[in-house]
């Protein structure tokens, strides 16, 4: 079936609307990153660089290293930006540009997203490394596609039963990283639990002005314990990422740099020290194959 001007839109080079992208100019091995200025911090280890795209928010680079091509892309802040970068990103291996019609054989991605974070519990210390083997989303995204295995599962359940006395300003959804990627990387990142967020402040348990109707989020997330695993961290894209990951058919990591502790209270006294560590750490691992 043709799809719409109105639902796949292009610019008039024919590149993909807001990444402003087109498919020869990405593969399918793609590191985001949230903060624009970070993208040429990853790809000034390239060996050489092919592509570089810019559009708002959206910078591209895309190159090699060694003898692996790579794409690293800022998606911005939130799961609305990454609404937008995965389902584009997706468009340019998977459809047809030209005649609007999906490819009869799909292209897999894989996403690896390379983050800051605030950690929650006392071992997520200031400048630690968190791995996000799952994500709780408190952001809504997924709730609005057919994502029955993402909205409703034993990981809802057992949040809701640990939170029934504080109800949530939301109704949350579920999405798992992909094995194999978790396995290549869990010797180096700690392997826990995320929690997305649709903000920073109040929906993070922050208030500086403004009042917040749940006051505790941070120590309900922090004693939440479900077949031993708990949450370490809070940030506001990876469920998102892995949510449409799993309905797209793609593989996603999601790896954080620990810059706040919000069980001490503590930030990083060298958070670029920090950021620049997380990226070396993941394109030597990448470098290797994964």
């Amino acid at each position: 079936m043709k799809i719409a001007e109105s639902e796949l839109i292009l610019n008039a080079d024919g590149s993909i609307y807001h990444l402003h992208l087109h498919p020869e100019q990405v593969s399918p091995l793609i590191i985001t990153v949230g903060d624009p200025d970070r993208v040429a911090k990853v790809s000034r280890y390239f060996d050489r660089i092919e592509h570089k795209v810019r559009k708002r928010e959206f910078v591209t680079h895309t190159g090699w290293l060694g003898k692996t091509r790579l794409t690293v892309i800022s998606t911005g802040i939130g799961t609305d930006n990454i609404d937008i970068v995965m389902n584009e990103l997706d468009a340019l291996f998977n459809i047809d540009l030209d005649t609007r019609t999906a490819r009869q054989k799909s292209v897999q991605m894989t996403i690896i997203r390379l983050g800051t974070s605030g950690g929650i519990q006392p071992e997520t210390t200031v400048d630690s490394f968190v791995l996000s083997r799952a994500a709780f989303g408190f952001d809504g995204l997924l709730r609005y596609y057919d994502a029955p295995g993402q909205c409703n599962n034993e990981w809802l359940e057992a949040l809701g039963s640990q939170t029934r006395h504080t109800p949530l300003p939301c109704l949350p959804y579920f999405a798992e990283s992909d094995k194999g990627l978790v396995n290549a990387f869990k010797e180096t990142f700690m392997p826990g639990l995320t929690a997305t967020n649709t903000g920073f402040y109040a929906p993070q348990g922050r208030f500086l002005r403004a009042e917040g109707q749940v006051k505790n989020l941070v120590n309900i997330l922090q004693n939440f314990d479900y077949q031993g695993e708990r949450i370490f961290n809070l940030e506001m894209e990876t469920a998102g990422i892995y949510g449409l990951s799993q309905l797209l058919g793609h593989r996603a990591i999601s790896l954080s740099a620990i810059l706040a502790n919000r069980a001490d209270g503590t930030f990083s006294k060298n958070p670029h020290k920090t950021e620049r560590i997380l990226i070396e750490t993941a394109l030597e691992k990448i470098s290797t194959g994964i």
